[in-house]
């Protein structure tokens, strides 16, 4: 394995729908070519630490169980979805770092030797490293906490990037599924890019070029629609874990891959982890099959 020349930089994504795993489309084939393209440049990732919309808790947790399964967090899919794998190794062994590193932020977690990754890590992982051979450490995030909250988080974890850790934050760019499927409950595939997505998109983008980071942790006040494309923050709060340990470098953006019309937009809401319990719930919307 080559050794890691440069800090590898945080990576935030906007992971969409799980059918993204069986119809990967051109946000598929890029994240298919951003892996390896990753191991060129930096060397292959030690480990992940992933910070997903889908794994929330009251507090800061650490799933730190020696395997990972796929965990179907969603209802109303293909049954093909159902079968697909993503068995990834664990990161336990980094648990002591991570824990180091938010304490002296004055940010408490917890571990739990327990596995599993939600749709919002394992869909785009089988396409960054198909073979599964990287080991993931999710970091749950209390969604109340607010951009301050994951801004501090990400800082916190800064110095992972030095030491060949990719800090991986999925959400997504939008995510108002009223809108999406609309009063039929279905939605148009074909369906263009809404003005009000793309005025949001464009102001984060502008922003982001720009490195104006308090304009950004400000984004209910300052981002056209905000509350149209965010109606609840929580996917929206992992681009702020990433783009914290990246604020003192040069930041870039990637694929403008489309989903369901709407820039790649998520259609499902994320199963929280009970508090004391280590059992992920099941998604309670369930939606058509057919999306």
């Amino acid at each position: 394995m080559p050794d890691i020349p440069t800090a590898l930089p945080p990576l935030f994504v906007s992971h969409g729908s799980p059918m993204i795993a069986l119809e990967p489309g051109a946000t598929g084939a890029f994240l298919q070519a951003l892996g390896p393209a990753i191991d060129r440049t930096f060397g292959r990732p030690k480990a992940v630490l992933a910070v997903s919309a889908h794994t929330l808790s009251r507090g800061h947790l650490l799933l730190a169980g020696a395997r990972h399964a796929a965990v179907y967090d969603f209802g109303g899919f293909p049954e093909a979805l159902y079968r697909l794998r993503y068995d990834a190794p664990g990161a336990p062994g980094l648990v002591p770092r991570v824990a180091t590193l938010l304490a002296a932020a004055g940010l408490a977690v917890q571990a739990l030797d327990e596995g599993g990754l939600d749709h919002g890590i394992w869909t785009p992982m089988r396409y960054l490293w198909p073979d599964a051979d990287v080991p993931v450490l999710p970091l749950s995030f209390d969604p109340r906490s607010g951009p301050q909250g994951l801004w501090a988080l990400g800082r916190a974890l800064a110095p992972l990037a030095d030491e060949g850790v990719l800090i991986l934050g999925s959400g997504s760019l939008t995510h108002n599924l009223r809108l999406l499927f609309g009063p039929g409950g279905r939605t148009d595939v074909d369906a263009p890019e809404t003005t009000e997505t793309a005025a949001f998109r464009a102001w984060v983008a502008g922003r982001a070029a720009a490195r104006d980071w308090p304009a950004l942790r400000d984004w209910q006040q300052q981002a056209p629609h905000a509350r149209l494309m965010h109606p609840t923050d929580e996917h929206w709060l992992p681009f702020y874990a990433a783009s914290a340990p990246a604020s003192s470098r040069r930041a870039s953006s990637g694929s403008r891959g489309r989903s369901s019309g709407r820039r790649r937009r998520s259609r499902t809401r994320g199963c929280r982890w009970r508090r004391r319990r280590s059992r992920p719930c099941s998604s309670r919307p369930r939606r058509p099959a057919r999306w």
